[in-house]
C-alpha cells in the first residue's frame, strides 16, 4: 500500500451557508483545511435574495456562529442586511479557501475517497460535507388549473419590497413560519382584500411575553420531552391571544414540536398578524384545491380572485442529482443521516443543516458543526495511524 494520494482534499464542504461557515472555522481549530465550494457568486447570496424588511425570528443568542457573536447593534432579531454583514465578516476570517461560482452536480465513490463532478474541473476528497442547506429550492405545489391564472404567483421567497403589495388582494398560501412573517409585513401597509389559506393547521407564538422574547426560552425547551414541549407551546399560544379557531385558523392535529421533526414545518411567530386577523383585516381561508383563470377555489366551494397569490409552501434540499443515485435520500429528499450521524456503507458521505430545529439554523449550525468536526477529525487521525503503520512495516521488509 502506498502513502495517501495528496490529490485528494481531506476535506470538501458543499456551501457556504451557515452550517458550511461553522464547520470550516471547528475543522481550522482542529488543524484541518477544509476547501469550501458554492455555487454562488459570494457569500450570503441566499439571505441577500429575501426582501428587505425580514427580520429573523431567532433571538441574537441563537443567531450566531461558534467564535463570533453576533454585534448587539443587530438588535434582538437581526435584520436580513445585518446578518449578511454578519456572514461576510464570519467568511473574512477564515483561512481556508472558498470558491465561489463553483456548482457540484453529483458525488460519486471513488477508492477510500469521493469524486466531486462540478462546473469546473473534477475534485477528490477523503470527506465530503453537503451543507447546501434544507431550503435550496423554493416549492410551488402544482395546484389543478393554475397554468391558466392570469394573476400573480410567486414563492414567498421572493416576497420583494412590501410596497408592491399596496392596494391589492392577495392570498397567502401556508400557515407556517414563512406564510406568517409574510402577513406580520403585509398587515402594516394598505392592502385590498388579504387572505389566509391554511390546510393543516399552524401554531403561533408571539414575539414576546411579559417583555421576554419567547425564542429565548426554546434552548430550554430543547431539552424538555417533545410532548411536554408541544403542550407548552399550545398553552403559550392559548395564553397569549385565546382561541384562534375562532376565528378560522384550525388546529394543527400534532403539536408544534412534533410537527417540525416530521416535516419540517416551524412555529409561526407573531409580530402583527394576529391582531388582524382578529379585527378583520386578515380572513382565514380553508385550503386551495384548484386556480381558474382570475379565480381560485377552496376546499369549501368558495372563490376568491386575487391579484397576487404567495405561496409559503416550502422548501426542498434538491439533492437528488448530487446524491440521489447513494440512495441517501426519504421520499421527500431529505437526507436519512445528518451531523455527526453516517451511513457505514458510506464512509466519509456526511450532510449538515439538514434537519430543522426549535432554536433555529444558527443554534443547529452550532452544535451540528462541533459533533461532525470531532467526528472527521477522529476519522482523519486515525486514517493518518494506519497509513503510517503500513508505511513503517514496507520500509521495514
Amino acid at each position: 500500500m502506498t502513502s495517501p494520494d495528496r490529490s485528494f482534499h481531506p476535506v470538501v464542504i458543499i456551501g457556504a451557508g451557515i452550517s458550511g461557515l461553522a464547520l470550516a472555522w471547528r475543522l481550522e481549530r482542529l488543524n484541518i483545511r477544509p476547501l469550501i465550494l458554492d455555487g454562488a457568486p459570494r457569500v450570503a447570496e441566499t439571505w441577500r435574495r429575501r426582501h428587505e424588511q425580514l427580520r429573523l425570528n431567532t433571538h441574537r443568542h441563537f443567531s450566531q456562529l461558534p467564535g463570533h457573536p453576533l454585534p448587539q447593534d443587530a438588535g434582538a432579531f437581526a435584520s436580513r442586511d445585518a446578518v449578511v454583514r454578519y456572514l461576510e465578516a464570519y467568511a473574512d476570517g477564515l483561512r481556508c479557501p472558498i470558491k465561489f461560482g463553483i456548482s457540484v452536480s453529483r458525488i460519486d465513490r471513488q477508492g477510500d475517497g469521493w469524486r466531486l463532478r462540478t462546473t469546473e474541473d473534477d475534485v477528490l476528497a477523503r470527506h465530503v460535507v453537503v451543507a447546501t442547506g434544507r431550503e435550496r429550492v423554493p416549492v410551488v405545489p402544482r395546484w389543478p388549473g393554475v397554468e391558466s391564472f392570469t394573476g400573480k404567483l410567486l414563492h414567498a421567497a421572493d416576497f420583494g419590497d412590501v410596497q408592491a403589495y399596496r392596494d391589492r388582494c392577495i392570498l397567502v398560501v401556508g400557515g407556517g413560519n414563512s406564510g406568517i412573517d409574510v402577513l406580520n409585513h403585509l398587515v402594516r401597509i394598505r392592502t385590498s382584500d388579504l387572505w389566509l389559506s391554511v390546510r393543516g393547521g399552524t401554531t403561533i407564538v408571539p414575539m414576546w411575553l411579559l417583555s421576554i422574547p419567547v425564542q429565548r426560552l426554546s434552548g430550554v425547551m430543547s431539552w424538555l420531552p417533545t410532548w411536554l414541549v408541544d403542550r407548552l407551546l399550545q398553552g403559550t399560544e392559548r395564553a397569549a391571544f385565546g382561541n384562534l379557531r375562532h376565528y378560522g385558523l384550525p388546529q394543527c392535529p400534532v403539536g408544534a414540536v412534533t410537527r417540525l421533526a416530521r416535516v419540517g414545518v416551524a412555529p409561526a411567530i407573531d409580530d402583527g398578524f394576529v391582531e388582524a386577523l382578529k379585527n378583520g383585516q386578515v380572513i382565514a381561508l380553508p385550503a386551495v384545491t384548484r386556480f381558474e383563470r382570475d379565480k381560485v377555489v377552496l376546499a369549501d366551494l368558495r372563490e376568491v380572485r386575487p391579484d397576487i397569490v404567495i405561496a409559503a409552501t416550502g422548501y426542498s434540499p434538491g439533492l437528488e442529482g448530487m446524491v440521489g443515485h447513494l440512495d441517501v435520500l426519504d421520499e421527500k429528499g431529505i437526507p436519512h443521516f445528518q451531523g455527526a450521524e453516517a451511513d457505514p456503507k458510506l464512509p466519509g458521505l456526511w450532510f449538515i443543516g439538514m434537519r430543522p430545529r426549535l432554536s433555529g439554523n444558527f443554534h443547529a449550525a452550532v452544535r451540528d458543526s462541533q459533533a461532525l468536526s470531532k467526528r472527521i477529525a477522529q476519522t482523519l487521525s486515525r486514517a493518518a495511524s494506519q497509513d503510517w503503520q503500513v508505511s513503517s512495516r514496507a520500509s521495514a521488509l
